[in-house]
């Protein structure tokens, strides 16, 4: 049986070399150690670059420098050599011997370090000079007008040139070509030439400067290597700190640093620890203050249950009879018998807060139309939507169908949101909607009354928190309400959010789950109602013009 090795998959994240980028910019503002290697790499790679760029054009410039001073002497060499073979003949107007004058000269010539020679004759001539020779290879066209105009210009100095010169090869190489003036008896003076091949020294400078790259290469990989593993024994444990740190402030109290050694980073894991050990004492008090405060409440308002009850039926029997008391007397017993009322929905509602607390509530479930519990809902308070002369209306497209709920609790929520709407509708009109998708229903109550601003919204669901406290309410609370509310929306799963604005009104929005499990995607409702094109032709939703100083109170 033969195995095959199944190919290695290449990761998508080096496949899809267009988000190599987006990755590299998010390892730079999220990794300490990614960016400080790469700084020191790129910073390690300049410094290198520009000391091995000075070191190869110094090495460049001597090497050259060197070469022309020895083909320099070399040139003067030969040509003084072969100045003083012309200088001791004797020619005496023979044609043959100024030409044997020429060849030895070229004798001489090849017998410098270089081949490449020429011997060429200046203008005017005269009769007796011969033509010129080259070996080697170098001819007029290696020569520049320049460098002949100054040796013709220049009888006893030297000259010298960068040029090309022929390889042998068909191809060329970098050379020198130096030139002077020979006075050759009876015939003239003469340019002699000589062409110095450069190629030895194109090839140690190219052998240099390939070492010094592998070098340079070798020395930046080697500064990235050693920065990572000085930035690694730096980073671990700071990156350890920061862990810990999430861990503690995700309510991990009893995590802790290691503490190795003595020095910097020791006393650093030393004081976190400390400090640790300090905010879990607080918070241990904390939780101690406040699960007494939570048992003080429950405690006292079970306590006042019997006293209250007492109260609230003595206060009954005198309401019951006030007509048969003064004016003043019969009002004391009205203003008795609605506080005791009042006091006694406040009781509840702390009892209620309590055993939220305390995780002692439970839920009676029951399959329930949504749409016919707002129904429900409205018209037991349509009583007191006409006395504030608000026309409540209900839009349906959705919720008929039942889901499963605690309908005690759900409609306390809605007789909640119904209610503070029409304490702060301003008399205009306020729009119920029921509508479901296949994951969850929802129920929105919306005014168009003076609306809060987003700070208020934030708060709106804290405990016995207001906007403006100094505003007089008329239907009464405890500025517990929103915040039952809240409780008993989370506790089937769901959510109640709320969009405001001032001058546009309220528009809050309960969402509970169709399977009792947690809501998945958007809610059926938008809590933002945008323009509110649909409801123009109820009227009156037109925004209200709001002094500054104005601000809506707590629901």
């Amino acid at each position: 049986m033969s195995l095959a090795r199944a190919p290695r998959r290449v990761p998508a994240r080096l496949r899809d070399w267009r988000s190599w980028p987006r990755h590299v910019a998010y390892a730079w503002r999220r990794s300490l150690r990614f960016r400080t290697v790469l700084l020191a790499l790129g910073l390690s790679a300049l410094a290198v670059l520009a000391a091995f760029v000075f070191m190869a054009l110094a090495i460049q410039n001597d090497l050259f420098q060197s070469r022309l001073e020895q083909v320099l002497d070399d040139a003067a060499r030969t040509t003084q050599t072969a100045q003083a073979t012309l200088d001791s003949a004797e020619v005496g107007g023979d044609l043959v011997a100024v030409d044997n004058l020429l060849v030895s000269v070229s004798t001489v010539a090849r017998q410098g370090a270089t081949e490449m020679t020429a011997a060429l004759r200046s203008d005017p001539a005269s009769a007796l000079a011969p033509q010129g020779f080259t070996t080697g290879g170098l001819t007029e066209d290696y020569l520049s007008e320049g460098l002949r105009t100054s040796v013709q210009d220049g009888a006893e100095l030297q000259w010298w040139q960068s040029v090309a010169l022929p390889d042998g090869d068909g191809g060329t190489v970098p050379g020198i070509v130096v030139g002077q003036q020979l006075q050759v008896p009876e015939a003239g003076s003469y340019e002699l030439y000589f062409g110095y091949d450069l190629a030895d020294a194109s090839q140690t400078l190219g052998f240099v400067q390939v070492t010094l790259w592998i070098v340079g290469a070798a020395l930046v990989l080697l500064i990235g290597a050693i920065s990572w593993v000085v930035l690694r024994s730096v980073t671990s444990p700071i990156a350890e700190a920061a862990e810990t740190s999430e861990r503690l402030a995700h309510g991990d109290l009893g995590v802790r640093l290691q503490v190795r050694g003595d020095d910097e980073l020791a006393t650093l894991a030393r004081s976190f620890n400390a400090m640790a050990d300090s905010i879990q004492s607080q918070i241990k008090d904390l939780a101690d203050l406040s699960l007494v405060q939570q048992r003080f409440v429950s405690d006292v308002s079970h306590e006042l249950r019997t006293p209250l009850t007492t109260i609230r039926l003595a206060s009954d029997m005198i309401n019951d009879r006030r007509e048969a008391f003064d004016p003043a007397t019969a009002r004391a017993a009205e203003l008795l018998h609605a506080q005791v009322q009042r006091f006694e929905t406040l009781l509840t509602d702390l009892l209620e807060i309590s055993r939220y607390d305390a995780g002692s509530v439970q839920l009676e479930i029951e399959p329930t139309s949504m749409a016919q519990l707002a129904e429900d809902v409205i018209a037991s308070m349509q009583q007191l939507a006409d006395q504030h002369g608000t026309d409540v209306r209900l839009i349906a497209p959705g919720g008929y169908s039942p889901v499963e709920m605690d309908p005690r609790r759900v409609r306390r929520i809605v007789r909640n949101l119904l209610g503070n709407a029409i304490e702060h509708g301003e008399g205009r009109p306020i729009v119920v909607t029921v509508d479901s998708d296949q994951h969850a229903v929802a129920l929105g109550v919306r005014d168009y009354g003076l609306g809060m601003t987003a700070a208020d919204s934030e708060r709106v669901f804290d405990r016995f928190w207001r906007a403006d406290p100094s505003r007089t309410r008329t239907i009464g609370g405890t500025g517990l309400g929103l915040s039952i509310a809240l409780g008993d929306a989370r506790l089937h799963g769901g959510t109640l959010a709320v969009w405001s604005a001032l001058g546009r009104g309220t528009h809050f929005v309960l969402t509970i789950p169709r399977h009792g499990s947690e809501l998945s995607g958007a809610s059926p409702i938008p809590a933002d109602p945008g323009d509110d094109a649909a409801f123009d032709t109820l009227g009156l939703t037109q925004p209200i013009e709001i002094p500054p100083a104005d601000r809506r109170e707590k629901r």
